[in-house]
């Protein structure tokens, strides 16, 4: 059986597409194990299927975030909440956002980030959850967000010098800022604590109408001896439960 464990996300399907009942399913037909960033009020549904849960979102809203030092102490107080879930539901990871730039240096967010990571990385250390700082793309799809490129996410991760702090490399979300993705996890990957997957350009399907070389992308994130989840974060073009099937069976000959 393979470490690398497929989980998909949850705003992706629910409920544009499908309701919450019918993605639990489709999804634990299709082969999955594990959900990604499912909400709240379905945790309960998950436990009654049997599922697990990849991640949980640690604060909110993403734009307004860690590199905010107004904003640490409400921040604060969300991550160890999630994190206590985390912890009593066997969440392995709790996803946390630098927030929008709003004018703030590089330098400067890095070390707010940084500041604001330090202060929650003792009660993930104790509960043995990580918390994965995502990567985002400012390009496309989240316009001045600050953690945007792999090496200054990396910085903040080696600034707080937690075992339990680490990134969330989204393949679709790094292509589209750097590309570069296979040397750049063979190069980082002791620091990547989950990846998201998804279709470039589009956040769609991995099919061959995209960019991306997922077959190649797959083999190399193995290679590494990673042991986490790949959570695929697409939003698919045709019918939803077919969708779910295909990503499954043709990611999972690499994993």
């Amino acid at each position: 059986m393979s470490a690398i464990v497929q989980s998909v996300g949850w705003w992706c399907f629910v409920p544009q597409l499908l309701s919450p009942e019918g993605f639990v399913v489709a999804a634990a037909e299709a082969g999955f194990t594990a959900l990604d960033l499912v909400p709240p009020e379905h945790w309960g549904l998950m436990s009654d299927r049997g599922l697990a849960i990849s991640s949980i979102a640690g604060h909110q809203p993403l734009e307004v975030g860690l590199n905010r030092r107004d904003q640490h102490e409400r921040i604060g107080r969300e991550i160890r909440a999630a994190i206590g879930h985390a912890q009593r539901l066997g969440i392995p990871n709790v996803i946390c956002f630098s927030g929008n730039r709003e004018g703030l240096d590089d330098a400067t967010g890095l070390e707010v980030t940084a500041e604001g990571l330090r202060r929650v990385a003792p009660a993930a250390e104790e509960a043995k959850v990580t918390l994965v700082l995502e990567l985002l793309n400012s390009k496309v799809d989240h316009p001045d967000y600050q953690a945007d490129h792999t090496a200054w996410g990396v910085g903040v991760c080696q600034a707080v010098g937690s075992p339990q702090v680490k990134l969330l490399y989204d393949i679709y979300h790094m292509q589209i800022m750097e590309g570069d993705v296979i040397r750049t996890l063979r190069a980082l990957h002791p620091l990547i604590g989950l990846y998201h997957t998804a279709g470039n350009p589009g956040r769609n399907d991995l099919d061959d109408a995209q960019e991306l070389n997922y077959p190649a992308i797959l083999k190399a994130i193995q290679e590494t001896g990673y042991t986490g989840y790949l959570a695929h974060e697409f939003i698919p073009k045709a019918e939803p439960v077919a969708a779910l099937r295909t990503v499954f069976q043709q990611c999972a000959p690499w994993l």
